[in-house]
């Protein structure tokens, strides 16, 4: 059996290269890059969360598209190769706050955060049904859970990964199938059936044919009111 390759040497390869793989020109580039907006159109600048924690921030791209007003906006990793990035934002404004936590026990109080965002992130976190419960608690009631997870395994998500991701990965020294099977740990079906037990309430959006059915798009985004007599 092959030894595993080095999980240190791949954090910092995919933290080098995280803007350019994920962000970059390429068609699923701009793919990603709309779907933050897709989790923010609930939103507008008459809307205000005072305090918003962000989970897994990576180099902060979600920032950019939020369009309602907030005191205090606090991105989290647990990364140190994306927490070096993150810290560019301290520079930039007063109300951002840069802080490395540990995405499934956060160091905050309950009931402490106005709205919690995960981006692409609870795929990745083992005992989905746990993290779920942990960042409710640090919610306040009449607060906002906003996710976005990938449509992984689904069929269109899958034929996706042929128009580009898998090449420029691989392209960049990271071997995308191995990876990937490490990390997307929680298929979309999964998660949609626990967010569907725990909050029967939520505004959600599939991207692109807006029809809820995991096999015919690649984005799933929901926007949860938090509601302690009814959830988690």
């Amino acid at each position: 059996m092959k030894p595993d390759p080095d999980l240190e040497a791949y954090e910092a390869n995919w933290a080098e290269n995280y803007q350019s793989l994920n962000y970059g020109r390429s068609l699923s580039a701009r793919v990603l890059s709309s779907t933050h907006k897709l989790l923010e159109k609930d939103f507008g600048p008459d809307i205000e969360f005072p305090h918003v924690l962000e989970v897994g921030a990576g180099d902060g791209a979600h920032i950019n598209s939020v369009r309602h007003k907030f005191s205090r906006y606090t991105m989290t990793d647990r990364s140190t190769h994306f927490l070096k990035q993150l810290n560019m934002f301290d520079h930039k404004d007063n109300a951002i706050e840069i802080r490395q936590e540990d995405a499934t026990h956060l160091s905050f109080p309950d009931d402490s955060v106005d709205r919690l965002i995960a981006t692409h992130v609870l795929e990745h976190l083992p005992e989905p049904h746990n993290v779920l419960r942990e960042w409710v608690r640090v919610i306040r009631p009449g607060g906002v859970l906003s996710l976005i997870l990938p449509c992984d395994p689904g069929m269109f998500w899958r034929f996706g990964r042929l128009l580009g991701p898998r090449r420029n990965a691989h392209n960049a020294g990271i071997e995308y199938d191995y990876w990937m099977a490490r990390e997307h740990i929680n298929s979309i079906y999964n998660l949609r059936a626990l967010l569907e037990y725990y909050f029967p309430k939520r505004s959600e959006t599939w991207w692109p044919l807006r029809v809820p059915a995991p096999d015919a798009n690649l984005i799933y985004a929901a926007n949860i009111v938090i509601d302690r007599k009814s959830q988690p």
